[in-house]
């Protein structure tokens, strides 16, 4: 039977995977994208979120301020459309992607009593109108003409407003660590905890870092590398980890849990996606040294991805000072670090650990928020439409150029469209084994779910065609890397430096990226599986498909 089972993976990965069919997705995720794009502004703007099942918006639950999961998010601030603005560039829509900035300039203020978590309102929405700003300004116009009539700085202004209200978080902190929340108006509210996670302060550098340089003002890029550089001068001195939440004036670890998902994920990100953007050694140098630390305690299976016995690759979560198992979940998040491996060059082990998400998300149609891999059952089973899984297949495809990825966006694509799909745009699914919805679809449904969706069968992209050198932010803005983001505009001194940083000459970035690097993967293997069909085999026994 193993043989003819080798086959059946052969045969329905293998081979090449018809233009035909790459155009039909392709214009099947624009037309997700649209469905879900058209639906909110017709039944929900300007508030921040569509309800897709009532057809009508949403925006902070004021009754209940301690409603986190929807305050932390929404901020009055018609959020949905700020999070897509890059997306309408990408698929070419320049009519509605000029529409929508106007709309946002004339009709959106920061000026609001809300009270949100300042990593979210810097990833969905400084990131989108830095990367919105960057598209309009770029001279080379690589998407269309994108270009808006006597455009005067506005997005980035409003960046800089946001930011400036953000920027009372990084005030009173002993350690330099933010407080998680910040009212807009009024600052730190009064009540606030002390206690903050590593992903959340930790991952701002890449937003802060690009206004700092756009604007020619250091304090941004100042006070977000202070952040990183306090979590990175708490890790442990035995295993190299950080813990997942820190109390932000004592410096000690309120949560001793060290993993790749959610609380620590774009923490790593950021550290090699400031490096790719800005040049600064440093954060090379701490995104290897956490490399090789999550390597050496997080890395559980096999050493090789395609050879040798044993159990596939897994990153597992342990405790930060022994790096002893703390658990044997695993959660959605984490199926970013595939992504995050290819950037790095390490396509073969980032190809091992994507099966294993793959294999989950062929199980249930989606992937569980969390999934207890000894139990091989959800342990937290909603799925919010996250883009994780389909980020990694999109970067996996242009690193190896190998149709099965195509096939795996064709499954996801399929899952979303038959089990998501509501009366106007796409829901959260409460529980991914009943399939029962949730009313509501996050901001990140589409800008990132959608857009790597795109990207992965539009081949003809000017991400991929252009010639410019594109980097994805942790919530799928697109930035140019650019010339003008690797040179300082000052001279000031970081916290800890002695001296100007030590820039890199962006040459030196080839090892860590783009396309000279993507090649490795060799010919032959471009048309075979990418995981030999037993290894597939073996990961779809361990999540109880077979």
């Amino acid at each position: 039977g193993a043989a003819a089972g080798g086959d059946e993976y052969e045969r329905r990965y293998s081979g090449a995977f018809p233009p035909q069919l790459r155009a039909r997705l392709r214009d099947a995720a624009r037309g997700m994208f649209v469905f879900g794009y058209d639906s909110y502004m017709e039944h929900a703007f300007p508030r921040d979120e569509l309800d897709p099942l009532h057809c009508r918006g949403r925006g902070p639950d004021r009754r209940d301020p301690s409603n986190l999961n929807i305050n932390d998010v929404l901020g009055n601030y018609s959020l949905t459309l700020i999070d897509a603005l890059d997306t309408l560039a990408v698929m070419g829509n320049s009519s509605e992607f000029q529409k929508a900035v106007k709309l946002v300039i004339d009709t959106v203020s920061f000026d609001k009593d809300s009270t949100v978590q300042v990593f979210e309102a810097t990833i969905r929405v400084l990131g989108s109108l830095l990367s919105a700003h960057i598209i309009i300004t770029d001279t080379k116009q690589p998407f269309g003409d994108m270009t808006i009539k006597d455009y005067d700085n506005e997005l980035l202004h409003l960046a800089h407003d946001l930011a400036v209200r953000l920027l009372p978080a990084f005030e009173n902190t002993k350690t330099g660590i933010p407080y998680p929340r910040v009212n807009l108006k009024k600052g730190v509210p009064p009540d606030s905890h002390n206690e903050t996670c590593t992903a959340g302060a930790g991952s701002l550098l890449v937003e802060f870092g690009i206004l700092s340089r756009l604007l020619g003002d250091s304090t941004f890029e100042w006070v977000a590398r202070r952040a990183v550089k306090a979590l990175w001068s708490l890790r442990s001195n035995n295993t190299g980890l950080l813990g997942n939440v820190v109390n932000i004036q004592t410096g000690h670890w309120v949560g001793k849990q060290s993993g790749l998902g959610a609380g620590s994920d774009s923490f790593y990100e950021y550290l090699l996606k400031s490096y790719i953007l800005f040049g600064e050694k440093e954060d090379l140098e701490m995104f290897n040294s956490a490399y090789r630390n999550i390597q050496n305690h997080l890395r559980r299976g096999r050493e090789a991805c395609n050879e040798g016995e044993g159990d596939p690759p897994l990153y597992v979560n342990v405790n930060m000072y022994t790096g002893q198992l703390m658990n044997t979940w695993i959660d959605s998040l984490q199926a970013f670090f595939p992504g995050l491996q290819v950037l790095i060059g390490d396509v073969e082990d980032a190809i091992c650990l994507h099966a294993f998400y793959y294999a989950i998300w062929k199980r249930y149609g989606a992937l569980p928020e969390r999934y207890n891999w000894q139990l091989q059952a959800p342990d937290v089973p909603f799925y919010p439409l996250r883009p994780e899984l389909v980020e990694s297949t999109y970067l996996l495809y242009q690193a190896t150029k190998n149709p099965f990825y195509l096939h795996v966006g064709m499954d996801i694509l399929q899952s979303l469209e038959k089990y998501t799909k509501a009366k106007c745009g796409y829901a959260t699914l409460h529980h991914v084994v009943e399939k029962t919805k949730e009313d509501r679809m996050e901001s990140f449904f589409l800008s990132e779910t959608c857009k790597y969706l795109y990207l992965l069968f539009d081949e003809e992209n000017p991400v991929h065609k252009s010639g410019n050198k594109f980097m994805f932010t942790t919530e799928g803005h697109i930035v140019s890397v650019d010339e003008r983001f690797r040179n300082s505009l000052w001279e000031d001194i970081l916290p800890g430096e002695e001296g100007g940083a030590e820039k890199s000459k962006p040459t030196e970035l080839k090892a860590a990226n783009f396309s000279s690097n993507c090649n490795r993967v060799p010919d032959e293997r471009r048309y075979l599986l990418p995981l030999k069909s037993n290894y597939m085999r073996q990961i779809d026994r361990m999540v109880g498909l077979i």
